[in-house]
């Protein structure tokens, strides 16, 4: 035997699984624990009480004689019956009757499974036997014969079984009940599921972002009054979850700007300590990696309308066939056992004496079973009339500050719809944890609580040109502390996704560079209008031209623009710089992409660009006619773009004044002779190319005073060059140059000369008449002895011999006054032949910088 407790169990779910039991669920659930209660209480009353007692039909002819007790302690009679058989002989069978205990009250006790004889029978019997003189115990078996034949012959199958079947057909319906909790497929997720939610019901983050909307929500009503005021080209939207207001996009028509009005600071209605906010940065992350895992699939919402199908059907199958039993149930039972060679009976007539309580026990059965239908049948009306594999948090958003929740599908919606039925207040909450906005003020909380000011000031450095600078790198967010450096002069902000840049930076008056390294910032309405007035230098790295913020295009007041990024994807054919228009103080502008074209748009700043520099990393740029029309630039840098000739289109550039086309794939400069209508044109830089001689043309480039051309193909200089008498730099490094022509001489003005990685083996003395020398970069060659008359470059402050064959340096290299061993490149053991006075000279520190014109 079990207990209603042991089988009660079987409906029994974890405590937390309670947030998915809806109140269907849990009305069915009480139901079948009393159909339970019904089942074990006819089962056990059968067990111990039920019975069937049988007495004999007289079918023929019945004589009756009763004869007197003469003794006065017994009454017998004797009943004799003929049974109408063909056979003759005649069978009779006499019943012995006491007085005080009749045969009946024996064979009741008789017809139990679990009889025992007692005493008292034993002793009846043996009266019997002893009064009449007749053996009765037969007699007396044969009606327990017969009642525990008629028991399993004349009671229907379903008097018998009723218990049982409703014990089993309970048990089903309790586990289609919770089957859902309990398959592994399905069992794991809803596990995570609401351990998930009951941590972001009593997150202390929930209470905190929930508290604080109702400030935020009259925030916004006082933001709405000063909207009239603004420009056409700043919202002041509040929807910070909104893509088009919290991340202004270039368009192919143009370009939508927003920037966020300045935020007026909302005490905090609890504190959020660090453990506290540690817990709900990995309730966030939980959160999204379990929305991807369950909204790819629907086999819970499937597996519940599976189950309660069956349910349903289930309910149905009882129904049918359970009614048709009812009107079956009876007391009185007629029984043809056909053992007439035994007892000489065909019929008899038995009662059943548990008919009456089975029968209402099976009418209250199929009212609880009904009723559990009529729930079953709702809830098939519940999952079909609405789309449960889909949930919307539109009455969250709108009575939130939230407004980005998005809505969810498939087996994350019909979870969230199941909990709904529990309390909506757990999908309310939930939802909190589902936002971008929330997670941002999470990030925005902790980030200021781990940087602070003198962490911040830690971080500052010098750069080269001696400014202060700080570099903020994979942050979630700006540190508010950073706009307290009011002294500081570049910020560089790094792979930080949502930063936003407050009105706090109107602090920073010394601020003029600002670097955005895929980085698209934010910017509030007073923070855009300082940047506008104060920056004057701007880089911008991204990935896709969508990541530029779209204000960058508003800074009347830059100068300096870089852009690194890719611009030639099949999303972004042409660059939307079509604002460029509004930079009218920009003077030089960096672009380092993949173009195949000057995008005609950058015209648009011509009248004031001084400087364009393109760095295409190896793709082809091909057409370059939108040069012609940038007539003021007197700087243009063309790197790594393929270039096999010079364009044409430069020499249209009247105001030209350096041009660099370094690292493309140059071989011939016979059009060098055009650049003799650039009269400005004074440096030429066409260094890593395959450019293998230089024409004679070059001389029509009188004002030229530098010329890089190292790392070529070049064999020979031609005399051509050394007539362009304002040369001051040269640099032939790393060819394959034999020798320096004499008419080096005539370079007067020239001041800087390399030609490193050569083949040089012997210096002309006509190259120390050029006296202005300051850098001389001969290492790497093959020369074998340095000449006297190195002593007369005066003005030497850097010179390279390392990588040569020399064996010994002249003492008169003492006499270049300025030149000091950290200007002196040089074997160490050719350093020791020097004379000692002259090494002490060297050694000696002037703090004259030298410089090496490169």
């Amino acid at each position: 035997m079990f207990t209603l407790a042991e089988v009660a169990s079987l409906s029994d779910i974890q405590p937390t699984y309670r947030i998915l039991k809806p109140w269907w669920d849990v009305f069915m659930d009480y139901l079948a624990v009393v159909m339970l209660m019904v089942a074990i209480f006819a089962g056990t009353m059968q067990l111990t009480k039920d019975q069937v007692v049988c007495l004999p039909v007289l079918q023929s002819t019945v004589n009756s004689k009763v004869q007197p007790d003469t003794a006065g302690k017994a009454d017998f009679t004797t009943v004799e019956t003929t049974t109408g058989q063909e056979d003759a002989s005649m069978r009779t069978v006499s019943f012995a009757t006491a007085p005080t205990v009749t045969p009946n009250i024996l064979l009741s006790r008789a017809t139990s499974p679990q009889y025992q004889p007692t005493e008292s029978d034993q002793e009846l019997k043996k009266e019997q036997k002893d009064s009449s003189g007749r053996k009765t115990n037969l007699d007396f078996q044969q009606y327990v014969f017969i009642n525990q034949m008629c028991y399993h012959l004349a009671l229907p199958w379903y008097s018998k079984y009723f218990p049982y079947l409703v014990l089993i057909h309970t048990i089903i319906l309790i586990v289609s009940s919770n089957f859902w909790f309990k398959y592994p497929k399905t069992c794991s997720k809803i596990e995570h599921f609401v351990s998930i939610l009951g941590k972001c019901f009593e997150s202390p983050w929930t209470t905190k972002a929930l508290s604080e909307t109702a400030c935020e929500d009259s925030e916004n009503k006082q933001r709405l009054t000063g909207a009239q005021s603004l420009p056409k080209y700043v919202s002041t939207s509040s929807d910070e979850g909104s893509p088009s207001a919290s991340t202004p996009m270039i368009t192919k028509s143009g370009f939508k700007f927003s920037a966020d009005k300045p935020m007026i600071e909302i005490p905090s209605v609890t504190i959020l300590d660090k453990k506290d906010g540690e817990q709900a940065k990995a309730l966030f992350e939980k959160v999204r990696k379990f929305r991807a895992h369950v909204e790819d699939s629907d086999l819970i919402y499937k597996l519940y309308v599976g189950q309660t199908v069956i349910k349903t059907v289930k309910f149905i199958f009882i129904l049918c066939y359970t009614a048709n039993f009812v009107n079956t149930i009876s007391f009185e039972h007629i029984c043809n056992p056909k053992v007439e060679h035994l007892i000489g009976y065909t019929q008899f007539e038995c009662t059943h004496n548990m008919a009456y309580m089975l029968k209402k026990l099976l009418i209250s059965y199929i009212s609880l079973i009904c009723v559990y239908g009529f729930i079953c049948l709702y809830t098939l009306f519940w999952l079909f009339r609405i789309p449960l594999k889909e949930y919307s948090f539109e009455k969250v958003r709108e009575e939130s500050s939230f407004s980005d929740i998005p809505d969810v599908k498939n087996d994350f919606a019909f979870l969230l719809h199941m909990v709904d039925q529990y309390d909506q207040l757990y999908s309310k909450r939930f939802g909190v944890f589902l936002s971008e906005v929330s997670e941002n003020k999470l990030r925005g909380i902790s980030l200021n609580h781990e940087w602070t000011y003198e962490k911040l000031r830690q971080h500052v450095s010098r750069n080269a040109q001696d400014k202060q600078e700080l570099h903020l790198f994979m942050l979630s967010g700006v540190p508010d502390a950073v706009f307290d450096l009011t002294d500081l002069d570049v910020l560089k902000l790094e792979l930080i996704p949502e930063a936003k840049i407050t009105a706090k930076i109107s602090q920073m008056t010394n601020l003029q560079e600002l670097h955005l390294y895929h980085c698209p910032a934010k910017v509030e309405q007073t923070a855009f209008s300082f940047l506008r007035d104060h920056l004057r230098c701007l880089h911008v790295k991204f990935t896709d031209v969508a990541e530029i913020p779209a204000w960058v295009y508003l800074l009347k007041t830059l100068r300096e623009l870089y852009l690194i990024g890719n611009l030639n994807s099949e999303n972004n054919k042409m660059i939307g710089l079509e604002s460029l228009r509004e930079l009218r103080h920009l003077k030089i502008l960096h672009v380092k992409s993949n173009l195949t074209k000057i995008p005609p748009n950058i015209t648009d700043v011509a009248p004031h660009l001084t400087k364009l520099v393109i760095h295409n990393d190896g793709t082809k740029l091909v057409v370059l006619n939108s040069l012609k029309k940038m007539t003021n630039v007197a700087e243009l840098e063309l790197q790594n773009c393929e270039l096999e000739r010079i364009p044409h289109a430069i020499f249209s550039l009247s105001n030209l004044q350096e041009l660099d086309l370094k690292s493309n794939s140059i071989r011939t400069i016979e059009e060098i002779i055009s650049f003799q209508h650039l009269k400005r044109l004074t440096s030429l830089k066409l260094w890593h190319n395959k450019i293998v001689s230089i024409p004679s043309s070059i001389t029509h480039v009188k004002n030229l005073e530098s010329l890089y051309l190292s790392n070529n193909k070049l064999e020979t200089l031609p005399a051509a060059v050394f007539s362009l008498q304002k040369l001051r730099c040269l640099d032939v490094s790393y060819n394959s140059i034999a020798v320096i022509p004499v008419e080096i001489g005539l370079l007067q003005n020239l001041q800087h000369f390399h030609i490193t990685g050569n083949k040089v083996d012997i210096l002309p003395k006509q190259l120390f008449k050029c006296v202005k020398l300051r850098t001389l970069s001969l290492g790497q060659n093959c020369i074998t002895s340095i000449p006297d008359k190195i002593s007369q470059l005066l003005q030497l402050t850097y010179l390279e011999l390392k990588g040569n064959c020399l064996d010994r340096l002249p003492a008169t290299l003492g006499q270049c006054q300025l030149l000091r061993k950290s200007g002196l490149i040089v074997e160490d053991h050719l350093f020791d032949t020097l004379p000692s006075e002259v090494k002490e000279v060297f050694n000696q520190d002037t703090g004259i910088p030298f410089a090496n014109g490169i």
